[in-house]
């Protein structure tokens, strides 16, 4: 079995501001705004969700691919991917764009100021869903517009399952364009904000929303997540991160955890564990793809945070 995982690659560019905006950014000026900001911290780090997801997949064992369009500077994370054994043949380069990337510039306060320059994402409708019987279950998350609708339709009319995982290429997206991929869906996945825009922009609450799928996975951060299944609900607990450090990408990582899950037929409650584990474990490393396990440490810890015994 193997799963396609449809969504952006991007460089991440994290830099600090050893200060607070506000001490800059005067509100009865904000009509003529011109800051500079020192950044003497910056990084740079691998990510995008089609990226980050199947890094975490890899990580748990599970064999999936992500599918994306990506730009002419795009070789040293190819190189990166590689070197993971990640699988590559989805990834279509286009010429004479740059690959997505953010440019994220973070004060004292934790507050950020964010460019996104989508690059080559935007071509992601190039990328059809292969139907030659090798992808089993996919992903549809934050990509180009058109992408997105495009591979939706493409999974429903190959009859392959998908999760359908908008995050923050929801507001793209009116009430009615969302409905159709919930119905085109088999499983939704929402945070706690996107999960109250997806209910405003439909008309339909999660509980009307979860039966037009065979789940709905709605995740509240520390809080845990809650998936509400063929008429029941299900809250999932979350497990104690041994730090916190950076919750970038932590949501893709959760993603990760519920595709290994259902490729393996685990069970909501032992799905929704792996997702939380992995997610806690992604939160105590800087960046994205920067964190590292192998399965026996895994194992180990789901007995340590939830008491059981993790067979897989």
């Amino acid at each position: 079995m193997s799963a396609l995982i449809c969504g952006s690659m991007a460089f991440d560019t994290i830099m600090v501001f050893k200060g607070q905006f506000k001490e800059h950014i005067l509100p009865d000026k904000i009509h003529m705004l011109n800051v500079s900001f020192l950044v003497p911290d910056m990084r740079r780090n691998f990510g995008g969700c089609a990226g980050n997801i199947a890094y975490n997949l890899n990580m748990l064992g599970g064999q999936g691919a992500p599918m994306a369009t990506v730009g002419h500077d795009f070789a040293p994370y190819k190189e990166w991917l590689k070197q993971q054994g990640i699988e590559l043949k989805y990834l279509l380069p286009v010429a004479n764009e740059f690959t997505a990337q953010a440019f994220i510039t973070t004060d004292l306060d934790d507050n950020q100021i964010t460019a996104f320059h989508p690059g080559a994402m935007m071509q992601a409708h190039m990328q059809k869903v292969p139907t030659d019987g090798g992808v089993t279950l996919g992903l549809i998350s934050p990509d180009g517009r058109d992408g997105m609708l495009q591979h939706a339709a493409q999974f429903a009319a190959a009859k392959i399952p998908f999760i359908f995982d908008p995050g923050q290429g929801l507001p793209m997206f009116n009430g009615e364009e969302l409905l159709n991929f919930v119905d085109q869906a088999t499983w939704v996945t929402v945070n706690e904000y996107e999960g109250q825009l997806l209910s405003e922009r439909t008309g339909l609450s999660h509980e009307q929303l979860a039966q037009r799928v065979e789940a709905l996975i709605v995740t509240h951060g520390a809080q845990g997540s809650v998936i509400h299944t063929q008429g029941r609900t299900l809250t999932i607990p979350t497990a104690k991160p041994a730090a916190v450090s950076d919750p970038t990408g932590c949501g893709d990582a959760y993603r990760a955890g519920l595709i290994y899950g259902l490729m393996n037929k685990l069970g909501w409650e032992v799905t929704g564990r792996i997702a939380s584990l992995i997610g806690a474990i992604k939160i105590e490393s800087h960046g994205p793809q920067n964190h590292r396990f192998i399965r026996e440490e895994f194992a180990t810890r789901y007995k340590q945070s939830f008491g059981q015994t993790l067979v897989w």
